[in-house]
């Protein structure tokens, strides 16, 4: 019998009051909501019944809550290379916004300034799935929407700002994994939220 391919579950964080007004929220370090406490419970009870040969978060709160209330906590490791996009002067602030400064500004092009670029985020997540290769077996990661767009660009070989092209909900569980072997990663499943 072929040995099973590793997977790679995705879960980005839950609602915030950011979330909700649509601020980018970066390395601003802000709770879940109620809503997002209660999505975060319903995440957990999806996740059961995978054996995960490592759980890791970012260290930032709204993804460490999320992990801890779906019951990953104790087996969690903090990882700071899954902390989210470093937006510079554009955390908590609103796409529209800056695009009244800035109207043609598009985060996966242009960055933030005296914050990261796509490039800066793709070798985060580079090392990453780095780490996630080494182990065998499935791998959990809590983190946040757009580093998870980037790790996924780069999971599958595309350049970082291609991350652009993948949708991700708070809350949404995703997979990522491989075809017929290791040479072939794919995406197996996109964007599910909480149900």
């Amino acid at each position: 019998m072929p040995e099973a391919l590793q997977r790679v579950v995705l879960v980005r964080h839950s609602e915030t009051a950011w979330t909700l007004s649509g601020q980018h929220t970066g390395r601003s370090d802000i709770p879940l909501t109620a809503q997002g406490e209660q999505d975060a419970r319903t995440i957990g009870v999806r996740l059961r019944g995978i054996d995960y040969e490592r759980v890791f978060t970012s260290p930032l709160q709204r993804a460490r809550r999320t992990c801890e209330l779906a019951g990953f906590a104790a087996a969690a490791q903090t990882d700071a290379d899954l902390m989210e996009w470093d937006y510079g002067r554009y955390d908590g602030v609103r796409t529209a916004e800056i695009r009244a400064q800035r109207p043609d500004w598009r985060l996966f092009e242009d960055g933030c300034p005296g914050g990261e670029t796509a490039d800066a985020v793709g070798v985060r997540a580079d090392r990453v799935i780095a780490r996630v290769r080494e182990r065998p077996g499935n791998v959990l990661l809590f983190a946040h929407r757009d580093i998870l767009r980037v790790l996924t660009a780069r999971w599958l070989g595309m350049p970082a700002r291609d991350g652009r092209l993948f949708y991700l909900d708070t809350g949404a569980v995703s997979v990522l994994g491989y075809d017929h072997d290791r040479t072939e990663p794919v995406i197996r499943l996109w964007n599910d939220p909480p149900h």
